[in-house]
């Protein structure tokens, strides 16, 4: 069993797998450029959503996607100057769009965020930190239910996996949460869901959880793996050079470049998700809404509202766009219309998209190198599962869970 591990990326995923190592007894060195819970993990909806376990490569997709591209109200974007680069991905991306390619990957997600819930308690509970975890409703928000029978077909997959919404319409709703706007007469509400209040605040607070336990924590960037007889012996970067026996690649949409170091090509690409935090916000839901129309997720957090959502595909180095911002925003004042805050917050970060939709969890070959990355919208809601199965891997104890569907190495 390797006993020196290097864990690559302090998000939510990383810190979560150092975690279960330092359980199991080995010495864990995480290593981010950036501090702990400071990326993608700081800015996501905040939501354990047990219940998303369906990809947007749903079937039809093909069809509609140049109406989406067309309709200025649809929150999906595209930077024009990157659509070269973005073509083979998306053409990979384009081709799940079919009936039996969604139910193969609905079948692939419901093992890592099912049980969502249970597992950020599992994690965090025994390190003094369960308050993080909020119990709540998870609701999605439709105009009407022909919209939500729109939706037909995302929801079989949902009751296939046990997941069944309490439906309310009509004037219910309002009375349900009186911050529903008029333009929303119907709701599905997901029971036994959750959500955390600081994303970024727990991350870091798991992260001293560790480092009081004997975990370290290293600002630095990883620039190579070194090997002796395919088998990781150690890390390069920055700082210099860090022996180990197993490493753990958890960094997200910058895990493509490092597995390229190993001779891997990963069809993976950045999708673009925007936020803003109205602070101070009155008039905002009381639990986690996804407002499809939208297809954002307002989330009541510490700070604040924070309305989480939108795609955009322009890859890692462009700036925020104005459009998706301006765009979130009408759809949040159409939503709430009864919302105030003292100050508004934008961000933007980036999904790790795998080109089917599936996280990367597995050993490369026989390496020692085991990848933890490409959970898409996903990230927060598996990432402490990732974390006890990668570790499982790494100490040799039975995982409980077929991670065929996620290997490493299957674009190959």
């Amino acid at each position: 069993m390797s006993r020196q591990v290097v864990v690559i990326g302090a998000g939510i995923v990383g810190i979560s797998t150092a975690i279960w190592l330092r359980r199991a007894g080995l010495e864990v060195t995480v290593i981010d450029r950036g501090l702990p819970g400071t990326g993608t993990s700081h800015g996501n909806a905040g939501v354990l959503a047990a219940c998303s376990m369906v990809p947007v490569t749903a079937p039809g997709l093909l069809r509609k996607a140049p109406m989406m591209m067309l309709n200025s109200n649809f929150p999906l974007f595209l930077r024009w100057s990157y659509v070269p680069r973005l073509l083979p991905w998306l053409r990979r991306y384009m081709s799940h769009a079919n009936d039996a390619d969604t139910r193969r990957i609905a079948r692939g997600l419901t093992p890592i965020v099912g049980d969502s819930v249970e597992q950020h308690k599992s994690l965090c509970g025994e390190l003094g930190l369960g308050d993080w975890v909020t119990d709540s409703d998870y609701c999605f928000a439709y105009a009407d239910r022909a919209a939500f029978e729109a939706d037909k077909y995302a929801w079989e997959l949902r009751r296939e996996a046990g997941f069944v919404p309490e439906l309310i319409e009509g004037s219910a709703v309002q009375d349900y949460d009186p911050a529903l706007g008029p333009d929303i007469t119907f709701l599905a509400v997901m029971k036994d869901h959750g959500f955390i209040r600081s994303p970024g605040g727990y991350v870091q607070a798991l992260a001293k959880a560790l480092t009081d336990r004997g975990g370290k924590i290293l600002q630095a960037e990883v620039t190579d793996f070194d090997l002796t007889d395919g088998k990781i012996t150690g890390v390069q970067t920055s700082t210099g050079a860090i022996p180990c026996n197993a490493a753990v690649l958890a960094t997200g949409v910058w895990s493509k470049p490092m597995m390229a170091k190993l001779g891997l090509n990963v069809p993976l690409e950045s999708e673009r998700g925007y936020h803003v935090v109205f602070e101070g916000a009155t008039g905002g839901p009381r639990q986690p809404t996804m407002i499809a129309s939208g297809k954002f997720v307002a989330t009541p957090m510490e700070q604040g509202l924070r309305c989480a959502g939108i795609v955009e595909f322009g890859g890692l180095e462009a700036g925020p766009s104005r459009a998706p911002l301006d765009l979130l925003r009408r759809h949040v004042m159409g939503a709430f219309p009864g919302l105030s805050a003292t100050d508004e917050i934008e961000w933007l970060g980036h999904r790790p998209a795998p080109s089917d939709s599936l996280p990367l969890i597995g050993e490369v070959g026989q390496s020692r190198v085991f990848t933890a990355f490409g959970h898409h919208h996903i990230g927060l809601t598996g990432g402490p599962k990732t974390g006890r199965l990668v570790a499982g891997l790494i100490t040799g104890q039975p995982v409980n869970t077929d991670l065929a569907p996620y290997h490493p190495q299957r674009f190959q």
